[in-house]
């Protein structure tokens, strides 16, 4: 008996000690359950934490790239409206050219544009964007009532918003009750040529709240404005000034033509009284010369000899004034283009010495050189000889007059891009800069001792310039005083 009931005891004890054994089991299990618990919690905890922080992130991002997408909106418009406004150059095209999308696009609904009226002392309105017709007098009316402050907004040359904290609130209140808007920005525009004005952009709804920045935008665009605005007004007086230029061209040139007319028709009469008296003249001085001329032949009895030698001066005398007369004669045709040049293709050589050979005996006489160069590329020029000879007879005749005994005269000719050029230099006396601007005028003779010693018509270097032209070159000098001439002249060239 005692042994069943110690094994019925050790039974229960076991059993307790079993029980014990697994409700301490359990408590450590549900610790251990517990502590799971609660880093499960932490880690939700975390986890709700970092997908709030993903949800703000992901709001801000779509924020931003939403507000990106609006600036990127609104710098696309301000470049369209700076690429249409600078594409005229008339004021009212440029105005114009501004669109409602444009604003729209930039973020706001409504535009206004005023510029000011020196001589009227008030605001034009000179854009208007999202208004109806009704409104625009009213606002206008408004504007003008203070024009001094919008005066004064223009001078301070800064943009103000519904922000700015320098500007009254009752203010601003005025400006959003008058002009029908919740915000507003208004930007001066400055050009710099004629007068200045503001833009007014603002919105409809009072709780559209404008970005940071936008202001800077307005600001932009009301400067690209007075830009155009400048360049129109630019355009506009230089085009103006273009016109006038160009109408008094016109009168001029009119004039000018006029004058033109009248001195050809002073020159045609001068050309055939010249002619007309120069034939006139020389049938009674061929009568005065034939008669001097069978006087000192003997034919009518002998003459004293004081008798002869007036009538042999009266000979002279008639022979100059007959060549004077020729000269003014050849003059008169050449410019009224009665003598036709017979050109062909003369040899400048062949023509230098025939002249060379004329005046071998004055050059004798005063014992001065000659000498001649003909380049190789420049020896035969299309022209008339018999006339070029002339030419080269006048010229060289003229340095004989002014160059002193044992001097020199020299003939080059060489090719130019202008065509064949002859220079004839002397070492004479030369002539001033003035008398060389004057030296090819009909009877100009330049003012030094040898002219006052010698004879002359004036004459001799005009016959050489109208020969020369006419055959389409140009005549020139280069001279210094006490050291000699150059006479310079194109031909053209033969092929």
């Amino acid at each position: 008996m005692h042994s069943s009931v110690y094994i019925i005891w050790l039974i229960i004890i076991l059993t307790t000690v079993i029980l014990i054994i697994l409700l301490i089991s359990q408590v450590y299990k549900v610790k251990g359950l517990k502590g799971e618990l609660e880093k499960t919690k932490k880690s939700i905890d975390e986890m709700d934490e970092q997908a709030k922080l993903i949800l703000r992130t992901d709001l801000e991002l779509n924020k931003t790239h939403e507000e990106l997408d609006r600036k990127m909106t609104s710098i696309n418009a301000l470049q369209n409206i700076s690429r249409a406004i600078s594409t005229t150059l008339e004021e009212t095209q440029i105005f114009k050219s501004i669109r409602e999308y444009h604003i729209k696009d930039m973020g706001f609904e409504k535009a206004l544009v005023f510029l000011w009226d020196q001589e009227e002392k008030k605001f034009s309105l000179n854009l208007s964007l999202g208004y109806p017709q009704e409104k625009i007098d009213p606002i206008i009316n408004f504007v003008n009532a203070n024009k001094d402050y919008y005066l004064l907004l223009i001078k301070r040359e800064m943009p103000i918003t519904l922000y700015s904290k320098n500007e009254d609130r009752t203010v601003k209140d005025k400006i959003m009750k008058a002009l029908d808007v919740g915000n507003f920005i208004i930007s001066p525009i400055l050009p710099k040529e004629g007068s200045k004005g503001l833009m007014f952009v603002g919105t409809g709804r009072l709780d559209t709240a404008k970005e940071e920045g936008d202001d800077e935008s307005i600001a932009i665009l009301a400067n690209q404005l007075g830009q155009s605005l400048e360049n129109a007004r630019l355009f506009e007086k230089t085009w103006a000034a273009q016109q006038e230029l160009e109408k008094r061209v016109e009168e001029r040139t009119r004039e000018l033509s006029r004058v033109l007319e009248e001195v050809n028709t002073i020159s045609k009469r001068k050309t055939d009284f010249v002619s007309s008296v120069s034939h006139e003249l020389r049938t009674p001085l061929t009568s005065i010369k034939g008669y001097a001329s069978l006087l000192l032949s003997g034919k009518f009895g002998a003459l004293p000899e004081d008798v002869k030698l007036r009538l042999a001066k009266l000979n002279n005398h008639t022979d100059e004034l007959v060549q004077f007369i020729n000269d003014l004669l050849d003059i008169s045709r050449i410019e009224s283009g009665k003598v036709a040049m017979q050109q062909g293709r003369c040899d400048i050589k062949k023509m230098v010495d025939e002249v060379s050979d004329l005046l071998s005996i004055l050059l004798k006489e005063k014992r001065i050189e000659f000498s001649y160069s003909i380049a190789e590329d420049a020896k035969y020029v299309l022209a008339d000889a018999a006339q070029i000879k002339r030419v080269f007879i006048n010229i060289i005749n003229n340095a004989l007059k002014f160059t002193t005994e044992q001097g020199k005269i020299t003939l080059k000719s060489c090719s130019t891009p202008e065509g064949i050029q002859i220079d004839i230099a002397d070492n004479g006396c030369g002539m001033p800069e003035e008398a060389q601007n004057k030296i090819f005028e009909e009877f100009y003779r330049v003012d030094n001792l040898i002219n006052q010693q010698l004879r002359g018509t004036g004459l001799g270097l005009t016959l050489v310039k109208n020969i020369i032209e006419a055959h389409k070159g140009r005549i020139w000098v280069k001279s210094y005083p006490g050291q000699g001439s150059t006479f310079s002249f194109l031909l053209p060239p033969a092929a």
